[in-house]
Formats: C-alpha cells, sequence, structure tokens
C-alpha cells in the first residue's frame, strides 16, 4: 500500500512526538527535584514542575500539595523567578516543610542547563535546588 508523502509525514510527527524522550536542553516540560535531605520528600512524594515557557505559567507539586503559577525567564541572560503568588492546595503534610521550599523556590533569580539537569540559581549564583527529567529516589533518612 503506498502512503502519501503529507499523510507519511503526519505519521512520523505523530509518531515521534508520542514516543520522544523529553528534551533535556530546553526549559519547558516536567522537571523533577533532585532531593538532597530526607526532608525534602517527607511528604512521601517527589516534588515537580510543568514548565510552559509560552504562556509563562506552571503546574506541579511542592511533594505535598498541587501548585500553580506564574514565572518569567529569559533566555539571553538566563534569568529566572516565579511570581510572588504561588498558589497550592491546602492539605496538611505533617514533618514536611513546604513553606521552605516554597520560600525556595521564590529566592530563584536564575537557571542553568546543564546535562539534562535543570539547576534554580539565587541572585548570588547558589544553586538553589536541582531538576531532572525523570524522578529520581528519596534520599534515605539518616540513623541517629
Amino acid at each position: 500500500m503506498k502512503i502519501p508523502g503529507v499523510a507519511l509525514l503526519l505519521l512520523l510527527a505523530c509518531h515521534f512526538t508520542g514516543n520522544a524522550t523529553p528534551d533535556t536542553t530546553a526549559l519547558g516540560g516536567r522537571w523533577y527535584l533532585e532531593p538532597v535531605l530526607p526532608s525534602d520528600t517527607a511528604a512521601g512524594k517527589i516534588p515537580w514542575l510543568d514548565l510552559n515557557p509560552e504562556n509563562s505559567r506552571f503546574t506541579g507539586n511542592s511533594g505535598c500539595n498541587a501548585m500553580h503559577g506564574k514565572f518569567y525567564f529569559s533566555k539571553t541572560d538566563s534569568s529566572f523567578a516565579f511570581n510572588d503568588e504561588i498558589f497550592t492546595a491546602r492539605m496538611a503534610c505533617p514533618g514536611y516543610n513546604e513553606s521552605a521550599f516554597l520560600k525556595s523556590l521564590k529566592k530563584t533569580a536564575g537557571f542553568r542547563l546543564n546535562n539534562g539537569t535543570l539547576t534554580l540559581l539565587g541572585e548570588d549564583k547558589t544553586e538553589l535546588s536541582r531538576w531532572t527529567r525523570k524522578p529520581a529516589k528519596a534520599p534515605k533518612a539518616l540513623k541517629t
């Protein structure tokens, strides 16, 4: 059976976009926090962000509650900032400091993309958090 050229292109486009691995060189899409401390995942979930650069909006999960809001970025100077209003659900998550997590997001002033890792940076270029396209395993609690 012969497939017309345009139909073939559409078929290939659907196949590759649906099954392609996420673009690790682009800001848009889903990012998962690389937890550093056991307290980063105390609520039992890995925080994640879905960034949509086209409309400067994000959705995600803080590790406890669903969240959404706006962000601003520049490819020219790698500046990046979350809007002061990050909207979250109000579920209680004992043992998890969600306010510290959100405060860290709000301190973001820049970003760096390198080898599939999104690093959010503070105003003084210190690393605030690292994010990857696949969820990492939660760190184990230290035995005391």
